[in-house]
């Protein structure tokens, strides 16, 4: 499998994928919305695009459709369960169900509900396990549930399946947030030395070439995979002082994910 991700360089700070058979040069196109950008880069590789999936509706994820359909001739894929809202959706995908690009690529359908109700990841079995998380999970960070989704969801999406993925798992989410969750990470808990560690060594980085993390790093440095650190407990009672003594982790990540709303 081949991966390309594109930069979008716009002002939602869109990552868009291109992941291509090595055999057959056939090529899928992920959340494209600067399909220029996708286009050029898979000419430039010599790939065929010939599917675009949206992971969901939103029109920063979309919006390439129609206009990368007309220069390819490919067929959209979606979740069933979005594909009203997208429109011209040729494939509906249910959990489970698997995407195959070429004669060797097979992608995994996850239903990840939560920064919508309608979400998809993809994720590539093997011994270096890929995830396309969308809006779901950010490097450091979690998907806001602010248009169209819901919280309790994405922390059973977050403890129910992304956490049970291998930690060798590579991340590759729809934006670029990584600086800003970061800082969200150390706001809560201070003494976290990877995160410190891995703020400090993107300072200066063109966002283009942003890291890409592991499940295991995740867990390392994104808060929302840290419910029961009494670190991030204590600061997150400072702003919830009826948080209960001894909270579960649906309530933290529940108080965690209202403060990065406001944050």
């Amino acid at each position: 499998m081949l991966i390309e991700r594109v930069w979008a360089a716009n002002d939602y700070r869109n990552f868009h994928y291109l992941v291509a058979c090595p055999e057959s040069g056939e090529a899928l196109a992920i959340d494209p919305l600067d399909w220029r950008r996708c286009l050029a880069a898979a000419r430039t590789r010599g790939y065929e695009i010939t599917q675009i999936l949206n992971t969901h509706e939103h029109r920063d994820h979309t919006g390439g459709n129609e206009p990368l359909r007309a220069a390819t001739g490919a067929r959209v894929l979606a979740h069933a369960g979005a594909a009203a809202r997208i429109g011209h959706v040729d494939v509906g995908l249910t959990r489970g169900d698997v995407v195959r690009v070429g004669r060797t690529v097979e992608l995994e359908c996850l239903d990840t509900p939560g920064h919508t109700l309608a979400h998809l990841c993809l994720y590539a079995r093997g011994d270096s396990p890929v995830l396309f998380s969308g809006d779901t999970l950010f490097n450091a960070g979690a998907g806001n549930c602010q248009h169209g989704g819901h919280p309790e969801l994405l922390y059973e999406t977050f403890t129910q399946q992304l956490a049970r993925l291998p930690d060798t798992t590579r991340v590759y989410p729809g934006h670029e947030y990584l600086g800003r969750n970061l800082a969200f990470t150390l706001d809560r808990e201070p003494g976290n030395e990877a995160a410190a560690t891995l703020q400090q060594a993107i300072a200066r980085q063109d966002p283009a070439s942003a890291p890409v993390t592991t499940l295991g790093e995740e867990k390392r440095i994104n808060t929302f995979f840290r419910l029961r650190n009494p670190v991030i407990i204590a600061r997150l009672r400072e702003a919830f002082p009826d948080l209960a003594d001894e909270p579960s982790p649906r309530e933290v990540f529940l108080r965690l994910r209202e403060l990065r709303n406001r944050w």
